[in-house]
């Protein structure tokens, strides 16, 4: 076995070798490389790049005076770039714009989606490009993306708070645990649903609530803002969600909470033919689905803010009701098509990035005529236009937020609806 050199001994040697290796021809210059790399124990490519950097002698002449320069680490790495910079800045500034368009999905999900996109924003024109940034832009990598938009990244950062949720055994034994026997996961339809608090940090009066209903097979999501966590405000919301879904609801699947385990919702599924489940207690990863969007949809659109008047549920309906077509037929979505665990590590496999709209229009249970509708719907649509409108309402609801009295709690009539 071969005794490892200390760093001196490396230094020497190469220090040794460097001025042969410079003074060597081409092939010569290949048998020194290979001693060198051999006796200090390098990798071939660091130890010519030492050969023909570190240690490399340069002789200059100043003032009649003769000046040896010696090279340095140091100095080259700091030193000014040859080669010129394949993603100018150009180019990165429209990859930035798609990005901030698409609000920031990473690499992995942008990658493949680029070239969805970009005939979209250039059909309404909202980007010009040029042909050769074009087809670098339908090239680029997962991982030049994130490393391009590295310090972007840093500006839009927002720190997460828990939520509070009371569970409810009302009726809990009547309403099954969700099954993989009772549920068909590769067919649209079966939804998981859930609420989200709007209460700012703290329990006491009465706050919004935002309804947030995730289907499993397409990630189609839509999200309603309700006055409170009443059964007769929830309920109304689950009704009207189910209108908004462009394929019929046949499965429902809620947490153990008392605005869901209740008579209403009970008789309604079974009026309706909709196989009704729950989650078991304590366990949220049950509604995994639904409980990614409630941080990737709604607490990144509407914040953590306190919402508790008319008006402001009425704003956020309106964020809704735009945020729904900008999700649903802009936004790629990636689905863990597997798990491999290798010793005390997970590896997770991924399908290609799609949106819901672009999994509705590959499902096969699905109509034509629904796919239609939609197809029509999605030309109408322009990204950019919708994203400013969202941009336009959240700062409305912001400023009608933190302008009225700290957490006022004035309680609302309960037999007014929020919504139409």
């Amino acid at each position: 076995m071969e005794k490892e050199l200390d760093m001196k001994s490396r230094r020497r040697i190469g220090k040794a070798v460097a001025e042969r290796y410079q003074r060597a021809r081409k092939r010569e210059k290949s048998k020194i490389l290979d001693e060198f790399a051999k006796t200090a124990q390098y990798n071939r490519a660091y130890a010519s790049w030492l050969l023909r950097n570190l240690w490399r002698k340069t002789v200059i002449y100043e003032k009649g005076e003769r000046i040896i320069l010696v090279g340095s680490k140091k100095k080259d790495q700091k030193g000014i770039r040859k080669k010129p910079l394949y993603y100018d800045e150009k180019t990165v500034a429209v990859l930035k714009r798609i990005w901030i368009i698409l609000d920031g999905p990473c690499g992995k999900r942008l990658a493949p989606y680029i070239k969805h996109i970009l005939p979209v924003l250039e059909k309404n024109e909202e980007i010009v490009l040029e042909k050769d940034k074009r087809e670098k832009l339908l090239k680029i990598s997962a991982a030049t993306i994130d490393r391009l938009l590295r310090e972007e990244k840093k500006k839009w950062e927002i720190k997460k708070r828990k939520s509070f949720t009371k569970p409810g055994s009302l009726l809990k034994h009547q309403i099954p645990v969700r099954t993989f026997a009772q549920w068909n996961e590769n067919k649209p339809g079966f939804v998981e649903m859930d609420l989200v608090d709007h209460s700012g940090g703290e329990e006491q009066g009465v706050f919004a609530q935002t309804l947030d209903v995730t289907d499993v097979f397409t990630g189609w999501t839509e999200t309603i803002a309700v006055k409170n966590k009443s059964q007769y405000h929830v309920f109304g919301g689950i009704t009207a969600t189910k209108k908004r879904f462009p394929f019929p609801v046949v499965g429902i699947d809620s947490d153990n909470g008392s605005e869901f385990i209740n008579n209403h919702l009970k008789k309604y599924c079974e009026e309706k033919k909709i196989t009704f489940t729950r989650a078991r207690a304590y366990k949220k990863n049950d509604n995994c689905y639904v409980e990614q969007k409630n941080w990737s949809i709604v607490r990144r659109t509407v914040g953590y803010l306190r919402y508790e008047t008319v008006q402001e549920v009425y704003l956020l309906n309106r964020i809704y009701n735009q945020l729904r077509l900008y999700t649903n037929f802009f936004q790629p979505q990636m689905k863990c098509t597997g798990k491999l665990r290798i010793g005390s590590k997970v590896k997770k496999r991924y399908d290609v990035p799609k949106t819901p709209y672009q999994r509705i229009l590959e499902c096969e249970c699905i109509g034509k005529n629904i796919k239609k509708n939609l197809k029509s719907i999605y030309n109408s649509l322009n990204p950019v236009q919708i994203k400013k409108e969202i941009v336009h309402l959240q700062a409305r609801l912001y400023n009608m937020a933190i302008k009225k009295p700290l957490y006022h709690r004035k309680k609302e009539p309960e037999n007014e609806p929020a919504f139409k």
